[in-house]
């Protein structure tokens, strides 16, 4: 067995058009302490890859023609085998980005159709695999609650993708309060609940081999 399989592996997907953004600060946060506990990681930063977000006809589950596109396709090759998929991204009117959501419906449930969802059929790619999330708003947590935005997103994001992708688990942290003008103290102990995330989710992880 090669080293690299014996080695968890993450999905570190990553969506926020600035490099140089909290959410970037967050992932490499993620990676770095992933990779100190000998696990592997694969990063993909959707804008950086350009990354297409507009499902095509030929790419619906149920279209007679359905084809994988390439892009889809050499994705899907990268992040095969992975045992935790982890999203960051920021919430934008209460959502996650539309480029994320597009990575969801083309790549995440790639020729998985509504019907096998809805049945709970296993999912070839996330089946048993957990799902981490880590958000970040300009808003206080306290108004999102108000707005019911922070209910709303678990219930129509992370437990609608653990229940009809078959996951073993989600978690989600959120960071309010992003603002340009935060102080690095808070971002410091912003990225360290990052680490230790990380490696709280490191530790359920099982090697093989």
């Amino acid at each position: 067995m090669s080293m690299s399989s014996s080695r968890p592996k993450h999905a570190l997907i990553l969506c926020h058009p600035d490099e140089h953004s909290f959410n970037a600060a967050v992932a490499e946060r993620y990676e770095r302490t992933i990779r100190s506990l000998g696990h592997e990681v694969v990063v993909r930063d959707l804008y950086r890859m350009h990354f297409d977000p507009v499902l095509k006809a030929s790419e619906r589950p149920t279209a007679a023609d359905f084809t994988l596109s390439a892009d889809v396709a050499a994705e899907l090759e990268l992040i095969q085998g992975a045992a935790a998929f982890i999203l960051v991204y920021p919430l934008w009117y209460g959502m996650p980005p539309a480029m994320l959501k597009g990575y969801v419906e083309r790549v995440l449930g790639a020729g998985f159709p509504f019907g096998a969802l809805r049945m709970q059929m296993p999912n070839p790619l996330l089946s048993g695999r957990r799902l981490l999330s880590f958000t970040s708003s300009g808003t206080t947590r306290a108004w999102l609650d108000e707005q019911g935005a922070a209910l709303s997103l678990r219930n129509l994001f992370d437990d609608y993708l653990r229940h009809g992708f078959s996951l073993e688990s989600t978690d989600h942290v959120h960071f309010a309060s992003i603002v340009e003008g935060i102080q690095p103290r808070v971002v410091e102990e912003h990225l360290f609940e990052v680490e230790q995330t990380a490696r709280k989710l490191a530790s359920l992880l099982p090697r093989n081999g």
